[in-house]
């Protein structure tokens, strides 16, 4: 995958359109220390409303509107098999 296509600046432009009039800003940058994912949440004054989004860091670069899928432990036994 090519992170460019998938940058903060490309999602937000995807999900939120910000234009001069109604410019996007970010609210709040967060970094989990304990599982070190990273999201932004960038809002937006649209004629109804605020529109806030959130958007999160994956492993790749890339950043999407969904959590990256957590770790989870797995088994192997090609390793296993090899060794025997």
């Amino acid at each position: 995958m090519i992170t460019t296509e998938k940058s903060l600046h490309w999602a937000v432009d995807k999900w939120l359109a910000p234009t001069p009039a109604m410019p996007a800003r970010v609210k709040c940058f967060c970094r989990n220390a304990l599982s070190r994912q990273r999201f932004v949440c960038i809002e937006t004054l649209r004629p109804d409303g605020v529109l806030a989004i959130f958007f999160f860091r994956h492993g790749d670069g890339s950043w999407n509107v969904f959590p990256p899928a957590a770790e989870r432990p797995a088994m192997n036994g090609y390793r296993r098999a090899a060794q025997a």
